[in-house]
């Protein structure tokens, strides 16, 4: 007898997920989608703290078809996703955190959506437990978009639904070298080539949790898997998107959100050992992806650390993330005649240090007012106001 294809394989990868599997699964149960639209497949990477027999048990009981798989610990939640991808049948597939859970009318609501706009992807709203969670994309609902023209470039963890026939079509599988930022890339990857990817954002659909135990995988890990989490990301973008805008605007995540934590305050307190290390694994990537293009989108103190790690000064970079670490703010200061607006992060206009000024402007992303400048200028009001102005009316337009 032929068994009907069900609509979404929910994949679960699991090691020492106890006791936080319990409400993973029961979100799994409590799916309003009809169980006989749902598969489970459940990959036990070699647990030993119960979690292999809980699964087995979920699987006897279970109103949908569940499968479970055992095998000796892989190392990273690649291994397991891939094998499960081989044995999943459904029309869509949903990775599921085997600590977190799904809202109840999550599956319903996102195959639904698939279905109605025929897009490749679906992201469906995400709140923390306990821990933060991507916020910039949920701002409304968008039934066909792109990753070029909204936030979702900001959201590559694996929690999505994606079109089965998209993943198998493009051999689709997460890169087992590396043991963080893995989902990044796949999920870029389906991004660039889903034929639309649709966002929910009026209903919960998944909770991510943060463990009491602070074993979750994305605390854990040397910095230099940092590193290759950002070479991996930033060679898919350009292997993918031609040189010019489109590009810039990716290539900002992997340096906003990858790059640029190495060289924030914890900069401070790294050996000089570690130090020389990270400027020598970014000296690269700077070399080969950081341009003009990326660094205008970026906020000053963003901007000011990366240009001082591409030119490998950490002299001056150790005084800018001293001052970041404070969250002072900068002091504005207006030049009237060029009609331009500079942050004074440390090292602006410092003769011995030769940074450009165009380092310290100010980008679309950043709140400069009149009244900054009034604060921090000796020109007369009038004067000011009328060149401030000047200077907002320009940083609007851009």
């Amino acid at each position: 007898m032929t068994v009907a294809q069900p609509d979404v394989s929910v994949i679960i990868g699991a090691y020492e997920a106890m006791p936080y599997l319990v409400e993973c699964l029961r979100s799994v149960e409590d799916q309003t989608l009809d169980p006989a639209r749902i598969e489970v497949i459940a990959v036990d990477d070699g647990s030993t703290d119960g979690t292999a027999d809980y699964l087995d048990e979920f699987a006897e009981r279970a109103p949908m078809t569940v499968t479970v798989i055992h095998q000796e610990n892989s190392g990273g939640p690649s291994g397991p996703r891939n094998v499960a991808l081989g044995k999943a049948r459904g029309r869509y597939v949903f990775f599921l955190d085997a600590d977190d859970r799904l809202g109840t009318e999550a599956l319903e609501r996102m195959v639904a959506m698939a279905d109605e706009q025929r897009t490749d992807v679906v992201l469906g709203k995400v709140v923390g437990v306990n821990r933060t969670a991507p916020k910039s994309m949920w701002g409304k609902t968008l039934p066909r978009t792109d990753v070029f023209s909204s936030q979702i470039k900001f959201t590559l963890s694996a929690q999505k639904l994606f079109r089965h026939e998209l993943l198998t079509r493009h051999g689709m599988r997460f890169d087992e070298t590396l043991k963080t930022g893995e989902d990044a890339l796949f999920t870029l990857e389906a991004y660039l080539r889903a034929d639309g990817v649709s966002v929910i954002s009026d209903y919960t659909c998944y909770y991510l949790v943060g463990r009491d135990d602070g074993k979750h995988v994305t605390k854990s890990g040397s910095y230099t898997l940092r590193f290759d989490s950002a070479r991996a990301l930033m060679r898919l973008i350009a292997d993918m998107v031609p040189a010019g805008p489109r590009r810039d605007s990716l290539m900002l995540r992997p340096f906003l959100i990858t790059l640029l934590p190495q060289f924030g305050p914890g900069f401070l307190t790294d050996s000089e050992e570690v130090r020389a290390h990270k400027l020598e694994l970014a000296k690269p990537l700077m070399d080969a992806y950081w341009h003009e293009g990326v660094a205008r989108r970026l906020k000053v103190n963003e901007r000011l650390r990366l240009h001082l790690v591409a030119r490998g000064r950490a002299d001056l970079l150790d005084d800018v993330v001293q001052f970041v670490k404070t969250k002072k703010a900068p002091t504005a200061h207006l030049d009237a005649r060029a009609g331009k607006a500079y942050l004074a992060y440390p090292h602006f206009r410092d003769r011995t240090a030769g940074l450009p000024d165009d380092w310290f402007v100010p980008t679309t992303r950043e709140t400069v007012t009149i009244e900054a400048f009034k604060a921090t200028t000796s020109v007369a009001f009038p004067r000011l106001r009328k060149a401030a102005r000047k200077v907002l009316k320009v940083r609007r337009a851009a």
